[in-house]
């Protein structure tokens, strides 16, 4: 159609939407534009939908649309608070229709400014009454209305209560159920329910009110009319013998069904039908998700109608859509149509608050950070549609603590939720943080209509270096004793307004002038951020007595770009050197003197003193022998003069490498009185004072000249020249050396000594080697060689018995090997007395035991101790066992064992029948119980167990004898359970009572 002028109206934007269920949606928003407004029918909407042709005189929609609900053919109206505004719609007026829509968008938004609504939040029910109209009596479990609880925090956890609980319940959703199938009368029927938060107890109530819905005829047949038909397709038909094919129907458009719906319920959808119904008796279903599949029960057909219901309210955010599939069959079940699909869309309600992803976010921004710094990102989700305005979020912050410099420092983007900053002047050192309430709001943020959550953002303000440390004081001072090491002379105190244990917080110190030798080292004290001046090389009070340091303060990461040090970053400390006793010490040390040894006692070899570097100190130096391992020299206390009080001998042990080594000490007599040592060197030139020798001293060869000869050598202590080489000879007597043995020089060290006869008998010889060395004069020495002479193998090698004596083995060594076989046969020898001595205690301890069937107490032989007190002569017979003793009447009267089987004639014990009657049984057992007691020999013996013989006259006085049955009846023998297997018998003879 034409666009008309909206006469003096702005240009009113128009989109009606009729679905199938006759139900739709009219948008309608705040004038925006002036222009010409007209609608059209869309094709792609399907028949009864209408909108706005896409041309540039209509309006885009926005944030202010109200959608007003219409119903074909009736009203079209929107509850306002607790008004209802009508407006009569008409398809062939469709003009008159939006221009009454935009009327009512003015009216509404006139009464919205004139109640004077807030957008802020009110915990509590929106409603002051929630009221429910029913069309039928209440039945068991049937919803009835959806009361709606403002829960501004999202925090509250709340609880619903009914005055009514026998009539009503309400659900956590806020759904209100029947408890019972009751009539409802046509009074209305009120109620309350009560809300109460669970943590603070905190309780709204709101009243519901119930009333019957009257049902006229008319209506009845107005609204049967209104219900939309779905008939199913018409099949193909024959023709001439021949199919067919119809025209093809239409496709079923969904069914829209608002979530939230507070009813009545069951609440009719549409009606499904059979062209076939006139002449077959049908029956309808559905089946799919929601009918006859998990969730079952939301969706109802009539079978006979064939009116499809809803039952509940459905929630768009569970199941979006309903794919329903309509079956219609004859009474016999056999299928009549082909079944048909009917698509229910649950259009989306805002019933839904934003919920931010965390209640607290936490985000940091350098201090002096520019306009425009990104900061965090916050986020919030809906659970509503997030295509539909519903969804649409948007951010906002509602306020920012603390409020300076500026109360705007941060912005937001309203649709990332991107915080930034906007302006300049983040300083940590005034405010450390920024806390913000961010608010979300859904409908794109519309503050009307929108449900909106908030959340924190904490915001720190992290530290950068844009404080330098500044000294306290512009000099320090501070004193240390000369020679001293790694202690601190000073302390130097910082401050610093940048956050404390950060890089641009801790201090680093450098000395900047006044220590080129490099004396003091400044290092940071982690805690306090001090620089404590320390002296890391030793400091001489005679070369300087203060020192003058320059220091410098800065921080471990650079100061901030344009932030310079100020004067304050530099100070000035001063060291004052205090002048202590020190060491006195030798010069040179050690000092190397050479000479020859021998020199003879008394011979003064040098002076040996030690200076005092305290020039500003009087004090004299006295000196004492520290280290002279050999004994050989003495200073003189005064002067340092080291003279000799021994003959000095390199071959000495205390000689290393011809070097002496003797320690003296220096001390002076200063307070404290202080020392020093010095180590004299003294190396000693040789001197040809040693005879060589020959080596080895012990050798062995054959009878026979070949196959074997001696090789020998000379051993001198001293050195070159008064060494090697050396001269080999044999002694002029006796004569027979030189007729047996020959000697012949190899080179200057070794020579071979051979028999120079043809065979010599075996033995020991005793050979006489004249040695001498090359020294200036020269030494010479006899040296005895020791040869044993022997028979020999092919090999050359010795076969005497004797070889061991005459290979070398001295008498020390022999002397040892008697020894350890001396120690061992007496360890054999102990070992076998000591297993005797164990067999012996062995028998000695054995027990004297009777056979096992005799349960008396044996006498235990441990040991033959004697006895006591009088018993100096005893009869041992006693200590055997009973069947052995001899007969009473040889023994003497005073020594008669009490535990002794006693010589009396044997009892009579009752014989018991082979087959006994039952009742004898009691009878049997009391005669033997009585002959027992009566019975002297019978076991156990009840006497006093001797031991062990100890005389008549005891002063210990005599044990009382235990008493026997037959006069001791209130004894409690219980306890002999308690000692064990051998007394077992005994335990079950006495024990137990009276059993």
């Amino acid at each position: 159609m034409e666009c008309d002028p909206c006469l003096s109206l702005a240009c009113c934007p128009l989109r009606a939407l009729f679905p199938s269920t006759s139900w739709g949606w009219i948008p309608t928003m705040a004038p925006l534009c002036s222009g010409k407004a007209g609608v059209q029918t869309s094709p792609k909407a399907g028949p009864g939908a209408f909108e706005i042709p896409p041309s540039g005189s209509f309006c885009p929609l926005s944030s202010s649309c109200i959608w007003i609900p219409i119903r074909a053919g009736g009203y079209l109206y929107k509850i306002v608070g607790k008004a209802r505004l009508y407006a009569k719609w008409d398809v062939s007026r469709l003009k008159e229709v939006a221009i009454t829509a935009h009327i009512l968008s003015l009216v509404l938004q006139a009464s919205v400014e004139a109640s004077g609504e807030t957008a802020l939040c009110k915990t509590g029910f929106p409603e002051d009454v929630y009221s429910a109209v029913l069309s039928q009596d209440v039945l068991e479990g049937q919803p009835l209305l959806n009361v709606k609880f403002s829960n501004c925090n999202g925090k509250r956890k709340v609880q619903y209560e009914s005055s009514e609980p026998a009539d009503f319940k309400v659900d956590a959703d806020g759904m209100v159920y029947a408890v019972r199938s009751f009539p409802l009368s046509s009074e209305h029927s009120k109620f309350l329910i009560y809300a109460q938060d669970k943590e603070t107890q905190e309780k709204w109530q709101v009243a519901v009110k119930l009333s019957l819905k009257p049902t006229l005829p008319e209506e009845s047949v107005k609204e049967s009319r209104e219900i939309e038909e779905i008939v199913f397709p018409r099949q193909l038909t024959k023709h001439n013998g021949y199919l067919q094919r119809q025209k093809r129907d239409w496709v079923i458009p969904p069914i829209n069904l608002p979530e939230n719906s507070r009813g009545p319920f069951p609440q009719e959808l549409v009606r499904i039908r059979s062209d076939r119904d006139k002449n077959l008796s049908l029956r309808y279903s559905v089946t799919g998700p929601g009918a006859d599949q998990p969730p079952t029960g939301i969706f109802i057909i009539n079978p006979i109608s064939g009116q499809l219901s809803v039952t509940k309210p459905l929630d768009r955010e569970l199941i979006a859509r309903f794919h329903l599939r309509a079956h219609a069959v004859d009474i016999n079940g056999n299928q009549v149509e082909n079944p048909i699909d009917i698509v229910i869309n649950v259009i989306d309600m805002n019933d839904n608050r934003p919920e931010f992803l965390h209640q607290v976010w936490n985000g940091t921004v350098p201090e002096g950070s520019k306009p425009g710094t990104y900061v965090m990102t916050v986020t919030a989700i809906d659970a509503d549609d997030p295509n539909a305005l519903n969804g649409m979020l948007r951010y906002r912050i509602l306020s920012q603590a603390p409020s300076s410099p500026s109360p705007n420092m941060f912005t937001i983007n309203n649709e990332t939720g991107d915080i930034i900053t906007v302006a300049a002047g983040l300083d940590r050192e005034k405010v450390q943080q920024y806390t913000l309430i961010i608010q979300a709001t859904d409908m794109e943020g519309n503050p009307t209509y929108g449900l909106s959550n908030t959340a924190t953002a904490v915001i720190t303000v992290t530290d950068v270096n844009d404080n330098p440390p500044e000294f306290t004081a512009m000099t320090f001072y501070g004193e240390v004793p000369e020679n001293r090491v790694d202690i601190i002379v000073a302390n130097l105190t910082v401050t610093d307004k940048d956050q404390p244990h950060t890089p641009a917080w801790n201090a680093v110190y450098r000395i900047s002038g006044g220590d080129p030798a490099g004396r003091f080292a400044i290092q940071t004290d982690p805690n306090s951020n001090d620089g404590l001046v320390t002296v890391v090389k030793p400091i001489d009070f005679e070369t300087n007595r203060m020192y003058v340091l320059t220091v410098a303060a800065e921080n471990q990461v650079p100061l901030a770009k344009g932030i310079q040090h100020p004067p304050q970053s530099t100070a000035t400390v001063s060291v004052t050197v205090i002048d202590v006793n020190e060491n006195p010490y030798f010069a040179p040390n050690p000092k190397i003197i050479r000479q020859e040894e021998g020199l003879h006692s008394g011979t003064m070899l040098t002076t040996f003193t030690a200076q005092d570097p305290d020039r500003y100190m009087q004090q004299n130096i006295r000196y004492t022998k520290l280290s002279d391992p050999a004994n050989w020299l003495k200073i003189d206390p005064v002067n340092g003069q080291i003279t000799t009080i021994a003959v000095l001998d390199r071959e000495s042990p205390n000689v290393k490498n011809n070097i002496y080594n003797a320690t003296f000490l220096a001390s002076d007599n200063g307070i404290p009185p202080m020392s020093g040592t010095g180590t004299l060197q003294i190396y000693l030139l040789d001197i040809n004072d040693n005879a060589p020798q020959v080596l080895p001293q012990e050798a062995e060869t054959c009878e026979t000249p070949d196959p074997n000869s001696i090789n020998i050598t000379a051993l001198d202590y001293d050195i070159d020249p008064n060494a090697g080489p050396f001269a080999f000879d044999l002694p002029l007597s006796p004569v027979t050396i030189k007729r047996n043995w020959t000697i012949t020089r190899l080179n200057g060290d070794f020579a071979q000594l051979n028999l120079k006869i043809k065979f010599l008998e075996a033995g020991i010889y005793e050979v006489p080697i004249i040695i001498t060395d090359s020294g200036n004069p020269p030494k010479s020495n006899i040296s005895i060689l020791r040869v044993k002479v022997c028979q020999c193998d092919s090999n050359g090698d010795c076969t005497d018995v004797d070889r061991i004596v005459g290979a070398g083995l001295g008498t020390g060594a022999i002397i040892a090997i008697l020894l350890c076989i001396i120690i061992l046969l007496i360890l054999v020898l102990m070992f076998v007395v000591w297993m005797k001595r164990r067999d012996k205690e062995r028998q000695a301890k054995q027990l004297l035991i009777d056979p096992e069937d005799d349960v008396r107490d044996n006498i235990l032989k441990y040991d033959e101790e004697g006895g006591g007190e009088e018993d100096q002569d005893y009869d041992l017979s006693q200590l055997q066992q009973p069947d052995t003793v001899e007969p009473d009447a040889i023994k003497p009267v005073g020594i008669r064992r009490l535990d002794e089987r006693p010589i009396h004639a044997e009892p009579q014990y009752p014989v018991r029948s082979a087959a006994p009657h039952p009742g004898d049984i009691g009878d049997f057992i009391n005669e033997g119980l009585k002959a027992a007691d009566n019975d002297p020999t019978a076991p156990p013996y009840d006497s006093l167990l001797v031991f062990d013989y100890e005389g008549s006259g005891s002063t210990a006085g005599s044990l009382s004898s235990l008493n026997s049955s037959s006069s001791g009846g209130d004894q409690d023998y219980d306890y002999l359970n308690d000692w064990g297997p051998r007394f077992k018998k005994l335990a079950d003879m006495y024990g137990g009572g009276d059993d």
